[in-house]
């Protein structure tokens, strides 16, 4: 089947889109500059388009608008994608989280800016927008027939792939809260040393803020742990399936990055583009997790 080129092209600008929107957030949340607009929402400061620019207004405004515009261009390729490609059967329900979870996650930044909320549900804003993030990702993936490029429908998983794809993809989310959750209680820099939070001493954690950060610390080392674990499952086991093969290799890259990029980011003391590229890695990683939830959906069993 021939998919329309400027289907293909504007799911890429969504997809790129729909990760920009995550690294301003983040953005906004290391900077501190979530109030750059006052409590006004759409508005800033009191006006449609501030004519006072401080770095935290611009930060701030300009994720709300790359967020406005490309809230246009995921309804615009939801809406495309059902029309194109509504007999596979993954569009409709993909198309549905996409806008579902893109206006959530705007609902409950404007909630944030008109009334404030706690840190520990403001740590859920960046874990809904990747959900929207792996649904873009997905419906990209099926506008350009990757899964007919690369024999997906002849994917053989057995049990205990299964039992690691669906709990590393599960487990992801604590890891990806737990993380939001450093961000949000200002705990990031609680314990200045790494991998221990005083490693002149082992001692259990001495207040909350503590509690976060090796909570998510713990968090972390558990999924790299289990993504080698699987990792090493399907370089013995399913060479022959490259999709699976490559998609592991590549998890197990990512995760690699995700840890010492969060090791660099207390060394560096909160180094804001090392920052970034930690909220990059776990962005693309839980894209991919999902995809590979996708591939088994597809796969036939084996024992």
């Amino acid at each position: 089947m021939h998919i329309n080129k400027y289907l293909k092209g504007l799911a890429i600008v969504s997809t790129v889109g729909m990760l920009l929107i995550l690294l301003g957030g983040a953005l906004v949340t290391k900077t501190d500059s979530g109030m750059g607009c006052g409590r006004h929402w759409p508005g800033c400061n009191g006006q449609l388009i501030p004519d006072v620019i401080t770095t935290e207004v611009l930060i701030e405004f300009s994720h709300r608008l790359v967020t406005g515009a490309v809230g246009i261009f995921i309804v615009a390729l939801a809406i495309w994608a059902w029309r194109s490609l509504g007999h596979v059967r993954e569009t409709k329900f993909l198309s549905f989280m996409a806008i579902f979870f893109l206006v959530l996650q705007a609902l409950i930044g404007a909630a944030q800016v008109k009334w404030g909320q706690g840190d520990f549900i403001l740590a859920l804003h960046f874990g809904i927008s990747l959900i929207s993030f792996a649904a873009v990702l997905l419906l990209t993936l099926l506008v350009f027939e990757v899964d007919r490029k690369f024999d997906t429908d002849k994917i053989r998983i057995g049990k205990t792939l299964r039992f690691h794809t669906i709990g590393i993809t599960l487990y992801s989310y604590v890891v990806i809260y737990t993380g939001a959750l450093v961000r949000h209680t200002e705990s990031s820099l609680v314990c200045r040393d790494w991998p221990l939070c005083r490693n002149n001493e082992f001692s259990l954690p001495t207040n909350l803020y503590e509690w976060v950060q090796m909570g998510h610390r713990l968090a972390a080392g558990l999924i790299f742990v289990w993504i080698i674990i699987a990792a090493i499952h399907v370089i013995k086991n399913y060479k022959s399936q490259r999709t699976i093969y490559w998609s592991w290799i590549i998890a197990l890259i990512l995760v690699t990055s995700q840890v010492l990029s969060g090791m660099f980011v207390i060394l560096t003391r909160l180094n804001l583009y090392i920052a970034l590229l930690h909220s990059l890695f776990i962005s693309l990683l839980f894209g991919l997790l999902c995809y590979m939830i996708l591939l088994l959906s597809r796969s036939r069993g084996e024992n």
